[in-house]
């Protein structure tokens, strides 16, 4: 199994990272601030303006550790690794399989079904954790019209209709989702899921953590020999990671819409971590981003018995198991792709 190893996330502006030894140092105004050896690095993530020398691009590609440059507010940018692991039969049939529309189809059914049953559960547990306030009535509706989308999956079904009941259930499950939002500053509620750009501070934290998660999953999926560009579930853009996004909807309710409540719930997030700029977007400040990175890493930490394996791992190896998961699916060791779900 994969070591977990660490992220790290340079939020500073004109930060300037470089390599001394065999360590990664970060210098703010030309005084080193922070030194972490690259053998416990998996990859580095550079938001805005941060600076990252040539040397340490070399030694970083040399230990598999890829570096991620996003802007800001989290958009990507561009990724600078060594070479592709795998072989390029892995990627040849997977080529193959996504152009076959019967099993792009089987595949994200497979994977909307577990995106479906882990967001159902989120709504479940709010129902059972909460069985006499108000809210259960609506929530316990959305988790029916989910669970009616997850039968109406048992059957075989051409990829749009499957699109579309992926759809169905979204918007049942985000139509509640301001009811687990127990932190009584209304102005951290939540109306609908609005992604570019987020115009509120709860849409503005899920698509950063959803970002988060993305780059995870693409790092796993290229260590195995997937080449994150195809997809699925998800059409093909230039430039779009669509089988990245793929597996990011099996982790969105278990590893990032909770953590998301975790911290919205428990105050550690705030109105006042957000700013809205001219054009209505919402956006974190320094501190929020700091607080939601440093939470994400531990949960990253957090252990749990894989569903499919029945072993214990950590969510920050989730990702690559699943992308082992499926390259061994693709490869015909395994008949069938088996998504993540949480149980509840």
């Amino acid at each position: 199994m994969k070591q977990h190893l660490n992220t790290l996330y340079v939020t500073t502006q004109g930060a300037y990272l470089s390599a001394e030894r065999e360590t990664v140092a970060v210098h703010i105004d030309k005084e080193e601030k922070l030194r972490v050896p690259l053998h416990l690095l998996e990859s580095v993530v550079c938001f805005g303006r941060v600076s990252v020398s040539p040397y340490i691009m070399n030694r970083c590609s040399e230990r598999g550790v890829g570096i991620t440059f996003l802007t800001e507010r989290g958009r990507f940018l561009a990724r600078v690794q060594g070479p592709v692991s795998g072989n390029v039969l892995l990627r040849r049939e997977q080529y193959r399989r996504a152009d076959d529309p019967i099993h792009s189809a089987m595949l994200a059914r497979s994977i909307v079904a577990a995106k479906i049953i882990s967001s159902r559960n989120t709504l479940l547990r709010f129902v059972r954790d909460h069985q006499d306030g108000a809210a259960c009535g609506p929530v316990k509706s959305a988790a029916t019209s989910m669970k009616n989308c997850l039968k109406r999956l048992d059957a075989e079904l051409p990829l749009d209709v499957v699109r579309g009941i992926e759809g169905e259930a979204a918007r049942a499950y985000f139509g509640v989702f301001d009811h687990l939002i127990l932190n009584s500053d209304n102005s951290m509620g939540f109306t609908k899921r609005v992604r570019r750009p987020p115009t509120d501070p709860v849409n503005a934290l899920l698509s950063f953590l959803y970002t988060l998660v993305t780059h995870d999953v693409r790092s796993a999926l290229e260590a195995v020999g997937l080449d994150p560009q195809v997809g699925f579930l998800h059409r093909e853009r230039p430039g779009r990671p669509s089988l990245a996004l793929d597996l990011v909807e099996e982790l969105r309710a278990y590893v990032a819409d909770r953590l998301a409540l975790t911290l919205i719930n428990r105050r550690q997030v705030g109105t006042d971590g957000f700013t809205t700029q001219e054009t209505g977007a919402v956006e974190m400040a320094d501190e929020t981003r700091r607080t939601v990175l440093t939470a994400y890493q531990e949960r990253k930490e957090d252990e749990l018995t894989h569903p499919v394996l029945g072993e214990k791992t950590t969510v920050g190896m989730i990702p690559h198991v699943q992308a082992l998961l499926l390259a061994r699916h693709l490869r015909g060791d395994m008949p069938t792709y088996q998504p993540f779900h949480w149980g509840g």
